[in-house]
């Protein structure tokens, strides 16, 4: 058989990620996967009645802290469907490797599924990650959503098919009583309902001194720095070209997030960006006599200061009240002003 034509057949066949080459652009991903249409990087939009998958698929958590997400998912029209996870405990894992595989496949697989979100971040799905396959959910598309630890699936499911997903708080940040909540909870939590019913991301910033003026569009990547880190030279690895990249941290030494940054540049990946967007940092203070000497922002100035995008500090995601839903792997424009800064979906 030539090769061209033994290539086009195990895409019909519905190949999964082990047969996709490593480094391809979103578009001929989704022709391996048998997609030929592009509406296809983004799954289908929710609607009531549609159901929502929850797993545990890093730490542990119990059926009682997850009820409030519950009860707020389900006043949105929504069913809820909770995996074998929830209020199980592996040490700090929700499950063994094993039993979380099983767990978040048998959702991956599921067609009647529309969403999955995992429950809490933690540690875990860099284990269990290429265990996972991928054949029928790139099939059927389903909105993934979390953030934190999350980040590796989120980023490994757009890398290797371009498909879109969700960057939101998880089951552990919803409010115990919504009717106590402030402003920010409420509207952080409603921004996660917005995004999977189709509402196109825009978020105004305010002004900060430090910002870089200026204009660019492209996919929106990103996630939890130090994650991101760990995927580097595998097949979550982000590919960065022409995109806009967010990042967020916590519990990160200065010197640490210097460090990953000199990483980011002597990789060639801050050339590459079309715009940065900086989240939340929740910095660990320096050890007695051994301060950095660099804020965040100095050391973000540094690193690109010889390229020419705009660049937004205090975006509002991360580890923090204020970390609000946006579409990772849709394309959006940023506009960095003097007055402010406006992403908006495309």
């Amino acid at each position: 058989m030539e090769r061209k034509k033994f290539i086009h057949f195990i895409a019909l066949a519905g190949a999964t990620f082990q047969f996709l080459p490593k480094r391809l652009d979103a578009k001929n991903q989704l022709k391996k996967s048998g997609f030929s249409d592009p509406a296809f990087h983004t799954p289908p939009y929710l609607k009531p009645g549609n159901t929502i998958g929850i797993s545990a698929a890093a730490g542990y958590i119990t059926q009682e802290e997850i009820q409030p997400a519950l009860l707020e998912i389900q006043s949105w029209g929504l069913q809820i469907q909770c995996g074998s996870t929830i209020g199980t405990r592996y040490f700090t894992f929700a499950a063994t490797d094993l039993e979380r595989i099983k767990d978040l496949q048998s959702m991956l697989d599921d067609e009647k599924l529309q969403a999955i979100m995992c429950a809490r971040g933690g540690y875990g799905l860099i284990r269990i990650i290429d265990q996972l396959d991928f054949t029928k959910f790139i099939q059927h598309p389903k909105w993934l959503i979390g953030f934190s630890d999350a980040t590796v699936l989120l980023n490994h499911v757009f890398s290797n098919f371009g498909i879109a997903s969700l960057h939101s708080k998880m089951c552990n940040s919803f409010p115990d009583n919504p009717s106590l909540a402030d402003a920010v909870q409420t509207a952080t939590i409603q921004s996660i309902r917005k995004a999977l019913f189709g509402e196109k991301i825009a978020y105004d910033i305010p002004w900060n001194i430090h910002n870089k003026t200026g204009i660019a569009q492209g996919v929106l990547i990103g996630g939890n720095f130090k994650t991101m880190e760990s995927l580097n030279e595998s097949l979550s690895e982000m590919d960065v070209e022409n995109a806009l990249l967010f990042l967020e941290d916590t519990g990160e030494y200065l010197y640490s997030i210097d460090r990953m940054f000199w990483g980011l540049k002597r990789s060639g990946k801050l050339a590459k960006l079309k715009g940065l967007i900086i989240g939340g940092f929740k910095i660990k203070p320096d050890d007695p006599g051994e301060a950095f000497g660099k804020s965040i922002e100095e050391i973000v100035l540094e690193k690109t200061s010889e390229y020419h995008y705009p660049i937004c500090f205090d975006f509002p995601v991360g580890h923090q009240k204020n970390n609000f839903a946006i579409k990772h792997g849709v394309i959006h424009s940023l506009e960095v002003t003097s007055i402010k800064a406006t992403l908006i979906e495309s």
